[in-house]
């Protein structure tokens, strides 16, 4: 079972509505920011990971992005900072590692949707919290779409949107499907008991 949570704050493409099958995909990825589960860092540094978000970007601006994405007192230990190299694949640093290292690139980037698709799968439950808290203020003017199977990921989203076998079967916000969505209750359910035998 697979849980999406969707964050609506601002328009995000011209007010009139448009299939985006019919848009130019140039034009629609201009715009998303994506971080999958399983990320991808190209040969290069930390800096030239980052900045292919934005080849602009400044140094401070990196370190502001390491700073909310839980990555920076990671990066300060690696020999040479910014300028750490990092191997094809970012084989050379944890999954973890790699993960907030994608999230910061997104955070660089700066796109009007951010698409994290189990972004977060990877984070502890600490880092996790922390690191969508401070994302919050970044992320305010955007579309934010998580797909997680964590439901501490996508509680205090928008709107969630509950998938079983590819159907949906519930959409709101936490409190109205705990009441109203069996199949979200049981995940729910399911997880704080296996976060309290922790």
């Amino acid at each position: 079972m697979r849980l999406s949570s969707v964050v609506l704050p601002a328009p995000v493409l011209p007010m009139m509505a448009v299939d985006v099958r019919e848009l130019q995909p140039e034009l629609l990825w201009d715009r998303i920011g994506l971080v999958p589960q399983r990320p991808y860092l190209f040969t290069g540094t930390v800096a030239s990971n980052l900045r292919y978000g934005d080849p602009e970007a400044t140094d401070e601006q990196l370190w502001a992005a390491l700073e909310v994405a839980q990555a920076r007192s990671f990066v300060e230990a690696m020999p040479g900072g910014l300028d750490a190299p990092i191997t094809q694949g970012g084989t050379n640093v944890s999954g973890g590692q790699r993960q907030r290292l994608a999230i910061a690139r997104a955070l660089v980037r700066a796109p009007e949707i951010f698409l994290f698709d189990d972004a977060f799968s990877a984070l502890d439950l600490g880092t996790d919290r922390r690191l969508r808290a401070a994302m919050r203020p970044l992320t305010r003017e955007a579309t934010v779409v998580i797909v997680a199977q964590r439901v501490s990921t996508i509680a205090d989203a928008d709107q969630i949107i509950v998938l079983e076998d590819g159907l949906v079967v519930g959409t709101g916000r936490h409190e109205e499907l705990l009441l109203d969505c069996p199949t979200y209750a049981e995940i729910v359910e399911s997880q704080l008991s296996a976060e309290d035998a922790a």
